[in-house]
């Protein structure tokens, strides 16, 4: 009996061994932490040398997760703020060869985004934004004045109205008090108001700016500048520039500025200089153009090159033309011409409907901007055959217009991003 009891005990232990479940293997800490979170573990260094390889909304996205990777997206932010697109006013296209100058009926301003990639922004927080016409573009900002001006007033500054699209946001800016300047009363009846332009920007944040407008007083420029801080205008006036004399009609000065290679830059119509502001002194100067394109009927446009050079686009020769700042020996007035880029004929041909009569041709075609941005491209208008945009390198061409059969209207401004991104930039 001893024996069978033993055997059953036996069996009954063998039985009971194999319904144990082996206990799991034990995972350190700092393993675990590891396959969690792998990215976390990686240098800064590293971390860095990714971030830098990613789009720009993709990196903004990254510079969101984390206060460890906001500081490193920071360091890895480009320098130069992104080009999102153009703004500017629809017109009808119009009728070949007019008689002088046609009556354009300009639309509200609209914004063309550069690739699918860009946000489409719009002034529809700006419901008065229909009355105004843009004049200048800069840290994202836009500057607009009225679109109808009082007959006769050519002589006063008018109010501005300066959008923040990205923000969704504006403000008003009344003319300056006739007291800004002491002794108003001796220029105002001759005075000829110009045009305005965005200074600088404090913080992307914040709504707080600088405009400049300037007008002709007596035959020298002043200016007004106008500090805005979140709704708060001061103006204050400048003295006559008296080491720049406008011995012309100053109705030849085209009121919209140019931003380039750190300058502001007004163009003068059948003018041999541009006159130009530096905007960390507030002074004048005249900036004068190749004398080889002073001589002739020749269309030039200032603007930036890809590396951020100072240049000129012009149609001299039936050519178009890229001429440069620099000194040397083939140096005219400081301009070097860098490239003769095409014929203009061979231009003509990458468009339908010209004239097929080589003078017309070429007299119906001009550069009309040179692309901000530094993008290298170079805007084409013509008489009555649409608008173009001609790329320097590539020799692409296409056409602007909208899809409702409009063109894109002459000036088009280009809308950056203020930069650096509000949350990324320091505050003061």
């Amino acid at each position: 009996m001893t024996r069978k009891s033993r055997g059953k005990t036996k069996r009954k232990t063998a039985s009971s061994s194999t319904l144990v479940v082996p206990s799991p293997p034990t995972v350190e800490p700092q393993a675990a932490a590891t396959e969690a979170a792998p990215i976390d573990v990686l240098p800064e260094l590293v971390l860095s040398g990714i971030l830098r390889r990613l789009s720009l909304a993709d990196l903004l996205r990254a510079a969101l997760a984390s206060h460890r990777w906001r500081r490193l997206a920071s360091r890895c932010l480009p320098r130069a703020p992104p080009l999102l697109g153009y703004f500017f006013h629809p017109t009808e296209i119009p009728p070949p060869y007019p008689d002088g100058d046609p009556e354009i009926a300009h639309t509200p301003a609209v914004f063309a985004p550069i690739d699918a990639s860009a946000p489409h922004l719009s002034l529809d927080f700006a419901p008065d934004a229909f009355r105004f016409h843009v004049y200048d573009s800069h840290q994202g900002l836009l500057l607009l004045e009225p679109s109808e001006r009082v007959s006769g007033a050519r002589g006063c500054i008018p109010r501005f109205l300066v959008l923040d699209p990205a923000t969704r946001r504006r403000t008003v800016l009344s003319p300056p008090p006739r007291d800004t300047v002491p002794d108003d009363r001796r220029w105002r009846s001759s005075r000829y108001y110009v045009g305005p332009a965005l200074l600088s920007r404090a913080h992307p944040s914040k709504l707080c700016f600088e405009v400049i407008c300037f007008a002709i007083d007596g035959g020298h420029p002043r200016a007004w500048v106008a500090s805005v801080d979140n709704d708060q205008c001061r103006w204050r006036a400048l003295p006559r520039d008296e080491q720049v004399l406008v011995d012309f009609d100053p109705y030849w000065f085209e009121g919209r500025p140019v931003h380039a290679a750190g300058k502001i830059y007004w163009h003068i119509c059948h003018s041999w200089r541009l006159l130009a502001l530096d905007p960390s002194t507030l002074r004048f100067s005249n900036l004068p153009v190749p004398d080889a394109l002073s001589s002739h009927n020749h269309k030039h446009r200032v603007g930036e090159t890809p590396d951020g050079r100072l240049c000129l686009v012009t149609d001299a020769q039936k050519q178009l033309q890229l001429w440069v700042r620099g000194n040397g020996r083939r140096s005219d007035n400081g301009w070097i011409l860098e490239r003769k880029i095409v014929d203009l004929l061979v231009l003509c041909d990458m468009m339908r409907g010209l004239p097929s009569d080589p003078m017309l041709r070429t007299l119906c075609v001009w550069p009309s901007d040179m692309g901000a941005g530094r993008t290298g491209k170079v805007f084409i208008e013509t008489w009555g055959f649409g608008r173009f945009s001609f790329h320097m390198d590539t020799g692409k061409m296409e056409r602007l217009s909208t899809k409702r059969g409009k063109e894109y209207g002459h000036p088009m401004f280009a809308y950056f991003l203020a930069w650096p991104p509000a949350f990324l930039a320091q505050e003061n």
